[in-house]
């Protein structure tokens, strides 16, 4: 290939880098203003609980709706292969495991990222479009404490509630689809689902799901903060704020698994072999 022919695709990678590295560090400059004004104090109460019932209360239904769906997914996918190796009754662990650890977390923050994020970005955008945010600012106050710090606090606070209401719900509706449809016995469904589930899986959730919340108010409030003009930025920093929330979750997830599973085998060395040998 000639030096014209490569001079192409190596100016896309450098400007996809250039652009990747830029996004990242005006990401990491705006959790950084977040967190210096976080320092200052908490937001009035009048300015945070319209926040956390939009969010939290209101997100209800959705959260309620996903879970029952991805309970009774896992146990229609789960079921046949089980069967097949005469396991249908261990269904209970699969399933509550799953969710706990993985899906729940996951799936409800990607489903909150898109109603949740995308409707902080467009109305922080909409704030930005319209200058009230300038307002704020003429007026002597910090447009990132008023704006940014409650919405962050809202999500860093009821997301890993919400995913706790998605595990227990998805739990719920895999038990009932399991033994009302599938014809599985319900003591054996809660005697695998306790003695395969440990405290360390939920709380791995829990503390996924926590990092998720941080994820989507930072990356929704920072795109509706830096919106382009009219209508038309608005849509993109919402559009954009979904996309690049769920590749956080996803990117956050990875690390966060490789994380604990390092570290809760450090911790327990002896776990491998004991769930080989069933000495759990």
């Amino acid at each position: 290939m000639t030096s014209s022919a490569l001079r192409a695709p190596i100016s896309m990678i450098g400007q996809l880098t250039h652009g990747f590295f830029s996004a990242f560090g005006g990401l990491l400059v705006f959790a950084w203003d977040m967190l210096r004004s976080l320092k200052r104090g908490l937001p009035r109460r009048h300015v945070l609980v319209p926040i956390l019932h939009e969010i939290g209360v209101r997100s209800v239904p959705v959260i309620l709706v996903t879970g029952t769906f991805i309970g009774m997914v896992l146990a229609v996918q789960t079921f046949t292969q089980f069967k097949q190796m005469h396991m249908e009754s261990r269904l209970g662990a699969v399933i509550t495991m799953t969710l706990v650890s993985e899906l729940g977390p996951v799936l409800a923050a990607t489903m909150l990222a898109g109603r949740v994020g995308s409707a902080m970005a467009a109305e922080l955008g909409t704030m930005r479009v319209t200058e009230q945010v300038h307002a704020i600012s003429a007026l002597g106050a910090d447009p990132v404490a008023y704006l940014v710090v409650p919405r962050f606090l809202a999500c860093v606070t009821l997301i890993p509630l919400l995913t706790a209401i998605a595990d227990v719900t998805g739990i719920v509706a895999g038990w009932l689809f399991s033994c009302k449809v599938l014809g599985i016995n319900s003591f054996d469904y809660w005697m695998y689902a306790e003695q395969f589930v440990t405290g360390w899986d939920v709380m791995a959730g829990l503390v996924k799901s926590l990092f998720f919340g941080c994820a989507i108010a930072i990356i929704a409030c920072r795109q509706g903060f830096h919106c382009g003009a009219g209508s038309e930025g608005v849509g993109r920093a919402a559009t954009q704020s979904f996309v690049y929330s769920f590749i956080a979750i996803l990117g956050v997830d990875f690390l966060l698994t490789v994380a604990l599973n390092t570290t809760y085998y450090l911790i327990w060395p002896n776990a491998v072999s004991l769930a080989v040998t069933g000495g759990w």
